[in-house]
């Protein structure tokens, strides 16, 4: 049985390979031969282990093969670096060799060039060298490709990095990057491999990359088996006494409302978040009242309001293809926490906190303000830990409060009045009153008036009507798991302007 290649781009990120592979590996065209590395080589992929080639360079009819004919390396990226602030590369990773590495040292001036011309964009050209860059504390993060790269995935890669990084050494940052160089090393190693991102889960790469790296180890080591698996991101042999699914439905708020009280932006964001403590390899199917799953079955929505998602963003153990052909959310999800998606609705939302204020000035001696918040959402449900930010002058001095419900105070350092509400019923309405000493009212037009943000939180309700309605748990050894599912609504960027 010949050796197979598989295709070497994974839009998933390190997702499992693909079931089966068109391109069996022909004879070694130079003479060379073939042979099977370990899992800790540069890749993985069919069967235990990919093939790889002896030769230092893999042939150009290879690359085709993986990536489609006239198209080697028009998916990947070349180089990776990582700079400090004055571009100064603390470390690097040439993949494929075909962009010198002494070609970021346009990277910065380039920069900075474009920043004093106010041009700045997340992807910079140097003649033919293009730098894909994100910037994260002090640091910054560079891809170079010659190139017409899928942009999308290697941004996505590299805030892939900072988040695995970040697992590692609790704060990425340069000096967390020079104190551990080895394990680094290590970890850009195995992210990618000739430029294409491998394994990126870092809970599978703790199981083998580890602070004891630094130290000489002359032992053998084992490779977990997720790296080969075809399900990368869930480890063989989990064991629990009580197995248990917890359920999370998030859904953000953003809305922006104009000083006359119209809508100006609204939308939800939602995301469902899982906790998994299940034994073994279990498959789950995840149900929602999806408005598209009930008009393909045939089914009415009945009581239960059917939702129309946008923008759905899967995490990469859902089968996409079944959810294509008949909108089953079907996965072996990873152990522990998980987003296993994210949507979006444009929808009109009414707004669930409503907020109206007035503001009265007396020139050179006080302001007066009073702002009135009421609750739009269901009288069954509470807002709890309601924050609203009320914007004042920057020259107010002697504050004084009356809230009918709650606590306010000045926060002379954001120029803010904040008024919190630690538990607010649907339907009901409060009232704050403030008074501030006014020495001047001279500089109020050069200040303008921010709006007034809000924040809060909403559990058992969400504003789109999404639901759960099943989650089935299948394991070859048949335990019973329990599914829990927690409903909870936030704001997002909700913002009230005044007049």
């Amino acid at each position: 049985m010949p050796v197979q290649v598989r295709p070497a781009l994974s839009t998933d990120l390190g997702s499992a390979w693909a079931q089966s592979c068109p391109h069996p590996v022909p004879p070694a065209p130079w003479g060379g031969i073939w042979t099977l590395l370990p899992p800790r080589g540069r890749s993985r992929g069919c069967g235990p282990f990919k093939a790889a080639l002896t030769c230092a360079h893999l042939p150009r009819w290879l690359r085709e093969a993986e990536e489609g004919p006239g198209r080697a390396g028009a998916m990947s990226a070349s180089a990776v670096f990582v700079l400090d602030l004055k571009g100064k590369p603390l470390i690097s990773r040439n993949y494929k060799g075909d962009v010198d590495m002494g070609e970021i040292e346009h990277f910065l001036p380039l920069l900075a060039q474009r920043e004093a011309e106010g041009t700045l964009t997340p992807l910079l050209t140097h003649g033919h060298v293009h730098f894909l860059w994100i910037q994260h504390a002090n640091l910054y993060l560079v891809a170079t490709t010659r190139k017409n790269a899928n942009a999308s995935l290697v941004y996505t890669f590299l805030y892939k990095m900072v988040e695995v990084f970040s697992e590692y050494f609790k704060e990425l940052e340069e000096e967390s990057v020079r104190d551990n160089f080895v394990i680094v090393y290590e970890l850009l190693d195995e992210l990618m491999d000739f430029g294409f991102p491998q394994t990126t889960d870092s809970k599978i790469l703790q199981e083998y990359i580890t602070q004891e790296s630094n130290k000489l180890d002359t032992g053998g080591s084992r490779v977990p088996t997720t790296v080969t698996n075809a399900v990368s991101w869930r480890s063989e042999g989990l064991r629990y006494k009580k197995n248990e699914v917890f359920i999370d439905v998030i859904e953000s708020v953003n809305l922006l409302v104009s000083a006359t009280g119209s809508v100006l932006l609204s939308e939800v964001v939602g995301s469902i978040k899982l906790k998994v403590f299940l034994s073994g390899m279990p498959e789950l199917r995840l149900g929602l009242n999806d408005r598209i799953l009930f008009e393909l079955t045939g089914r009415p929505g009945g009581k239960n309001k059917s939702v129309e998602l946008e923008d759905v963003k899967f995490h990469q153990c859902v089968r996409l293809s079944r959810f294509d052909a008949d909108r089953t959310i079907s996965f072996v999800p990873p152990d522990g926490d998980f987003e296993l998606m994210s949507y979006r609705l444009n929808t009109q939302v009414k707004p669930l906190i409503w907020i109206e204020s007035v503001i009265e000035k007396f020139s050179h001696s006080r302001v007066e303000i009073m702002v009135k918040a009421k609750g739009q959402f269901k009288k069954q449900s509470v807002a709890n830990g309601v924050e609203i930010t009320v914007p004042v002058p920057s020259d107010v001095d002697s504050p004084k409060f009356k809230a009918s419900m709650g606590s306010a105070k000045y926060v002379p350092e954001r120029n803010v009045v904040l008024w919190s509400i630690k538990s607010f019923p649907g339907g009901k309405e409060y009232l704050l009153r403030a008074h501030f000493g006014l020495p001047s009212v001279e500089r109020e037009e050069d200040e303008g008036r921010p709006p007034i943000a809000v924040r809060f939180e909403i559990p058992y309700f969400t504003v789109s009507g999404i639901q759960v309605r099943y989650m089935k748990i299948i394991e070859k050894s048949g335990y019973q798991a329990l599914p829990w599912v927690r409903y909870i609504t936030q704001s997002g960027d909700y913002q009230l302007r005044t007049s």
